[in-house]
């Protein structure tokens, strides 16, 4: 082309040229199936959306995974993986490049999948999520069992079926998919939700699960490889038991499970024991304790009966106590009557060495050392007052001591007086000088009424100036006081001392 056809071109925008480009490819490649090895993909951006790119061996496009079809992809894109993607052809303008929009992505045969699977087992191994440490026991007897499953299969069919023949127990079905986009995302969120359950609650936490699903192709058993799955069934606190497939199906979550069944029906039987098994064993437990029992009865019977032969009889264990007994009887009063006389002669020696010479000298000894002691003690005493006498002269004491005398002296000699005169105030003798008498039996003692006088009862009466003895010659009399009228009111009266009777109080004693 000259120089004058070049200025007739059309002139164009960068962004114009671009925008007719995108709209060439997207025209000319709209919807294509490229296969090709994953290359610089280091996992989702921040905003959700993955960028890496395909190769082969001579060439490279860019590709580009969107938030929303990522996020429901059952193959996630892994580094240097071949995959075979569907998608559209698309230029982006910022970069002058053009790229392909993934819309699906797929392993690219079944050896890539065997490679992915092996790549990811691995990896999970590395991390400890297979170790036998972590597995836990299966029990015995599981009082509820949680089964993961789909509800309409006939692998739940079969579970139940087979529970109900070896121990009916109470099961819990947590209805999942087991094949599709969603289902590993509700496979982990089941085992999640059971261990999240309350041990004691309106629904009772499992003891025992198991996650079930029948036979089928790598690709429909490839939701129980994926990672949030196996990683799930790691981290259970409940037992797990993963039944899925058939016998020659393996999953990863096999491998991170506590216990793997080859089918759904053998996970039921791992999960319990056979009922009638169990009691027939404790049947036969029983018989055995109770032969066990018996025979421990016989045994110990033989042995009693065995001992009672061996024993003596009655009568012969009490012979020789017996015999012993009758000769200590026998033994018994000469041994009194020879204790007595040793006694007597013991006594004899003594009465023979308390003589009355002997008592003298004793009587004599001690008298003498009452007189030693009693010179001791006078010279002690004197002695003693010469030192007090001695220590009150030093220090002046006599003169103080002097008063002190006639000062306690004086109160003694009060006190003796008012005494005297409280004696002299309380005798019988002041009333005597009154003109009473004090009547005396025989015996010398004061008589206190006429009934204690019989006739010719010699009498003392004892008058102020002295005593007359006389004789009773007649019986008392007795004498009638009038009954006093009652008192109209109570009246407080002050007690006065009682007055000594007069002289016509006594009978007539002569």
């Amino acid at each position: 082309m000259d120089a004058a056809a070049r200025l007739n071109v059309v002139e164009l925008t960068v962004s114009e040229l671009s925008l007719s480009l995108k709209r060439t490819v997207e025209d000319a490649f709209g919807h294509v199936r490229l296969r090709g090895e994953i290359s610089g993909y280091r996992g989702p951006h921040s905003s959700g959306h993955c960028y890496f790119a395909l190769k082969d061996e001579s060439a490279r496009i860019d590709a580009v995974i969107w938030k929303g079809v990522f996020g429901k992809m059952r193959v996630k894109p892994e580094e240097g993986l071949e995959v075979v993607v569907t998608g559209r052809v698309t230029t982006y303008p910022g970069r002058s490049n053009y790229q392909i929009v993934v819309e699906t992505l797929e392993p690219a045969g079944i050896g890539a999948l065997m490679a992915l699977l092996e790549e990811r087992k691995k990896k999970l191994a590395k991390e400890g999520l297979f170790d036998e440490a972590r597995k836990q026991l299966i029990p015995f007897l599981p009082q509820v069992i949680g089964v993961i499953t789909s509800p309409t299969g006939a692998v739940i069919r079969d579970i139940l079926h087979r529970l109900n023949d070896r121990f009916a127990r109470h099961v819990i079905v947590w209805p999942v998919r087991v094949q599709g986009e969603t289902s590993a995302a509700e496979v982990a969120a089941a085992i999640e939700g059971f261990n999240a359950l309350p041990v004691e609650g309106p629904m009772r936490r499992p003891d025992l699960l198991i996650v079930a699903r029948g036979g089928g192709s790598l690709e429909d058993l490839w939701s129980f490889n994926e990672e949030i799955v196996v990683r799930a069934a790691a981290g259970s606190m409940i037992p797990l038991i993963s039944a899925v497939g058939h016998e020659t199906d393996i999953t990863l979550i096999d491998f991170a499970s506590d216990r793997r069944a080859p089918t759904p029906t053998a996970a039921a039987e791992m999960a319990v024991p056979v009922r009638a098994d169990l009691l027939t064993q404790v049947a036969a437990l029983h018989a055995r304790r109770v032969a066990c029992w018996q025979r421990g009865i016989e045994l110990r019977r033989k042995e009693l009966r065995a001992l009672e032969r061996a024993l003596p009889r009655r009568e012969r264990l009490f012979e020789q106590q017996r015999q012993r007994l009758d000769g200590l009887a026998e033994r018994l009063p000469r041994a009194l009557a020879a204790n007595a006389q040793v006694h007597h002669r013991q006594l004899d020696r003594l009465k023979a060495q308390l003589s009355p010479q002997m008592l003298r000298r004793r009587i004599d000894l001690n008298r003498e050392r009452v007189g030693v002691l009693g010179d001791r003690g006078r010279r002690s005493i004197s002695v003693l007052v010469g030192r007090r006498r001695e220590l009150m002269t030093r220090t002046n004491f006599s003169p103080r001591a002097a008063r002190a005398f006639f000062v306690c002296q004086e109160r003694r000699g009060a006190r003796l007086g008012h005494l005297g005169e409280l004696l002299k105030a309380f005798s019988y003798r002041g009333v005597l000088e009154r003109g009473f008498a004090l009547v005396r039996g025989a015996d010398g003692h004061p008589l206190r009424g006429a009934a204690q006088v019989e006739s010719g009862a010699r009498l003392a009466i004892e008058f102020a100036d002295g005593t007359v003895n006389a004789v009773a010659n007649g019986a008392a009399v007795a004498r009638t006081v009038a009954p006093k009228p009652a008192a109209k009111a109570p009246i407080k009266t002050v007690a006065s001392k009682a007055k000594p009777p007069g002289p016509t109080g006594q009978g007539d004693l002569f």
